[in-house]
């Protein structure tokens, strides 16, 4: 497939200089692969200017110079945002801090409360290699409004997130760039990989994460003394177009499928180093994740989702490992884009130059503006 490679005033990112490469949130160790050739030239059909300017679909907010998206006028739920920002872009190999995630000192800063889960109390994840305790933490912002049912993003491997999601949302909720949403940042069960509770929560094609998540832990939330206490009427959202799914590796296929089962529930969603591979079986989807891209996408009918998709190229390649060729990430994560780009879905695809897999330089640089993608189109107010 055709990349964009997006340098309007060095990217449609910001970008900078940059350090050594970190990850986090790995699935299991391995050698890399280099990844596809980086001399790649735009589209054809859409250049990097075209993309990030085209409005014609909806009020969409047009692009700064330097490719940060300004805020856009609410369009309302039902609405097509256009496609400015969609498409495929090429970033790296310098890295720097968006400036969006230190919140200015005048930015108020939300709450973040914190509650643990017992897996003798949960029917759907009781434990696959024995008992556990699950860590949670839910993020209000100062603007909402008690009694108001709130948009909500839903962040696995929440822990590891929690900081710099929290600080960005601050920053753009204050200056009316995303909307007044509740972050909910929840850990798994314990191991990682094949056979782990980990992997059965997001490894697995099937809906039991969300059926978990909609019957064990959203009812929860607002009866947890110290939530309770601090914001009596604490609401969620039911409309599927004010809930999103984030998550970086096996999360990031967790966060998809999600929204791939169940748009009636979850139609945003954002992933980073997505784990479109081969982790887990099932008689019903034998090849995992891996058959998004390999045919499921394609024989399906379009999805009302918007998807972000991320991958490094230094991104894990288990193919040598596992021999059965379905265990590249960077060829996983092309795939995905391509079948997304074939049916006209509303994505954005980021190929992250000299990265590794959930690479903390390009989250810190760019979870500012894939927010802002992720939410164009819902109202801000």
């Amino acid at each position: 497939m055709l990349r964009v490679t997006a340098r309007l005033a060095c990217s449609l990112l910001v970008l900078g200089c940059g350090d050594s490469a970190g990850s986090s949130d790995t699935d299991s160790s391995g050698s890399s692969s280099a990844g596809p050739s980086t001399s790649l030239t735009p589209s054809t059909s859409a250049s990097a200017e075209t993309q990030a300017g085209d409005t014609t679909d909806g009020g969409a907010a047009s692009s700064s110079e330097d490719g940060s998206e300004g805020s856009s006028e609410s369009t309302g739920t039902g609405i097509d945002p256009g496609i400015e920002g969609d498409g495929d872009y090429e970033i790296g190999p310098d890295y720097m801090d968006a400036p969006e995630i230190v919140p200015g000192k005048a930015v108020p800063r939300g709450d973040v409360f914190y509650f643990e889960m017992d897996s003798a109390d949960s029917a759907v994840f009781p434990g696959v290699t024995g008992p556990y305790t699950r860590s949670v933490w839910v993020y209000v912002p100062k603007q909402y409004v008690e009694g108001s049912a709130a948009p909500f993003m839903l962040v696995q491997d929440g822990g590891g997130y929690l900081d710099l999601t929290t600080a960005t949302l601050d920053t753009l909720i204050d200056a009316q760039e995303v909307p007044v949403m509740i972050g909910i940042f929840i850990n798994p069960g314990p191991g990682d990989g094949m056979g782990s509770e980990r992997g059965l929560e997001y490894d697995r094609v099937s809906e039991d994460y969300t059926t978990f998540i909609e019957t064990e832990v959203l009812p929860i939330i607002p009866l947890q003394p110290e939530i309770a206490a601090a914001h009596p009427a604490l609401a969620f959202t039911d409309d599927p177009e004010g809930r999103a799914s984030m998550g970086g590796s096996s999360g990031g296929a967790c966060a998809f499928t999600m929204g791939w089962l169940r748009p009636d529930l979850y139609r945003r969603i954002l992933t980073y180093s997505g784990t479109f591979v081969r982790q887990h079986s099932t008689d019903e989807y034998p090849g995992g994740a891996w058959e998004y891209h390999e045919h499921l996408i394609a024989e399906a009918e379009e999805l009302p989702l918007r998807v972000f998709l991320e991958v490094g190229q230094y991104d894990f390649n288990l193919d040598d490992a596992f021999g059965d060729g379905m265990h590249d990430w960077v060829a996983a994560n092309e795939a995905m884009a391509a079948a997304l780009a074939a049916k006209t879905y509303h994505y954005r695809y980021l190929y992250a130059l000299e990265a590794g897999h959930v690479d903390d330089r390009v989250l810190r640089q760019t979870l500012p503006d894939t927010l802002r993608w992720l939410w164009r189109g819902y109202p801000i107010d």
